[in-house]
């Protein structure tokens, strides 16, 4: 980084008119004072900010660029869609392709509906999940994140207490806390909400158990409940169907959206037959739902994910970064924990506390300063814009940023 002149004027600027000066999960008013709010444009695997400063960009958008910023195959396609129009009565004839496309690429899926947010498909799928037996307790791992409305929100501003009081929490890969939060909801159970892997921020990630998986079919079958899998983050990331098919297990409903677009605005929910008549019986809809460029922009990115092999070139330049990063961390006696899959990364000093991340906060501040975009308690995501000199660039970075926490801390 160079400057930020034009960044902080922005702040300045926008802290009179907006409130807390940025919102959501990319206000950067928790991270080190290095990063910047504001950027100009993407391309591939890099991003640009106001001050035109460069930087890799692990982070990806915090997920919707999965096959790169900027794909020219993706803008194109939407470039052409624009022409003929985007918002009109009803919807183009995209939609009916791409649903038969999700229904093709994920084996439980024999439907589709779409919205705009993963918020709205997480709450989409409680509320179908609801709709078919008519009953109200959802179970739900603590810590989770699914979305922003009132019912799941980490936050408690704005909520009531009647928000959440359906909800029943266990522990995720635990199968007798799940036990006892079935034996909790009693014969009101409507379903299992459950991560495609954990992915709580600030903690490690985890990935399920084929045990724990396998065991949260047998309990909803057995109980006529819905087995839910929160796919908004991890959807396509880690397979070219559902996550979970990699354990052999379908659940009934799923929730995506963040890279079925390659950054347009768009969210899938998926079901099988057994809930189609539920999932028409709840009214849900959208004023821009049902535009027609970012179902182009799904369509388009959900071809390129298979034929530009995406999935396996994310997790191969994952692992060659997490190797490298090892064996740095090794090299200066730092303890450093890294989690999840390769291609969604997440760095955690062991010495750092859970809501205290200070060698992290400079860790990540360092190489910001030399081009490359870490988040120091957020999981990352690798996209199909990077390259393996991406990857070698960014080790030479965090060499030196190891090098800088060594002094300070070590």
């Amino acid at each position: 980084m160079t400057n930020n002149n034009n960044d902080l004027l922005l702040k300045e600027r926008a802290a009179k008119v907006i409130p807390g000066g940025m919102y959501g999960h990319q206000s950067t008013w928790q991270l080190p004072h290095s990063f910047p709010q504001f950027f100009n444009r993407g391309k591939g695997g890099h991003i640009w900010d106001t001050d035109g400063n460069e930087y890799i960009d692990f982070m990806s958008s915090y997920g919707p660029i999965i096959l790169g910023h900027c794909h020219a195959k993706v803008d194109e396609a939407v470039a052409q869609q624009l022409k003929k129009g985007d918002c009109f009565n009803g919807p183009s004839p995209i939609i009916v392709e791409l649903a038969e496309k999700f229904c093709t690429m994920v084996k439980h899926a024999d439907w589709s509906l779409f919205a705009k947010n993963g918020t709205d498909a997480t709450t989409i799928c409680v509320s179908i999940a609801r709709a078919r037996n008519n009953k109200s307790k959802i179970l739900v791992a603590k810590g989770a994140y699914h979305g922003a409305a009132p019912w799941c929100t980490p936050a408690p501003a704005g909520t009531t207490k009647g928000d959440k009081e359906n909800l029943i929490h266990y522990n995720f890969n635990d199968i007798q806390s799940v036990e006892n939060a079935i034996n909790e909801a009693g014969s009101d159970l409507a379903g299992v909400l459950v991560s495609a892997f954990k992915h709580d921020n600030i903690v490690d990630q985890e990935l399920p158990s084929a045990d724990f998986a396998q065991y949260l079919r047998k309990r909803c079958d057995e109980l006529d409940a819905a087995l839910i899998v929160d796919e908004v983050r991890a959807g396509f990331r880690l397979s070219e169907g559902a996550s979970w098919e990699l354990l052999d297990v379908q659940p009934d409903l799923s929730a995506w959206s963040k890279a079925i677009a390659n950054g347009y605005s768009l969210a899938a929910i998926l079901g099988n037959d057994k809930y189609k008549k539920a999932a028409r019986s709840v009214f849900t809809t959208g004023s821009f739902w049902f535009t027609a460029a970012s179902m182009v922009a799904a369509s388009t990115t959900l071809d390129l994910i298979r034929s530009e092999n995406v999935i396996q070139r994310i997790e191969a330049l994952g692992e060659t970064f997490r190797t490298g990063l090892k064996q740095q961390a090794n090299s200066y006696g730092i303890p450093v924990s890294q989690s999840g899959p390769a291609q969604m990364p997440l760095i955690l000093f062991a010495d750092d506390s859970i809501n205290n991340k200070e060698r992290g906060n400079l860790f990540t501040e360092e190489a910001m300063k030399l081009g490359l975009y870490l988040h120091p308690r957020h999981n990352m995501f690798f996209n199909g814009g990077h390259t393996e000199q991406d990857i070698k660039q960014a080790l030479e970075i965090t060499d030196r940023a190891f090098l800088v926490l060594k002094d300070r801390y070590y």
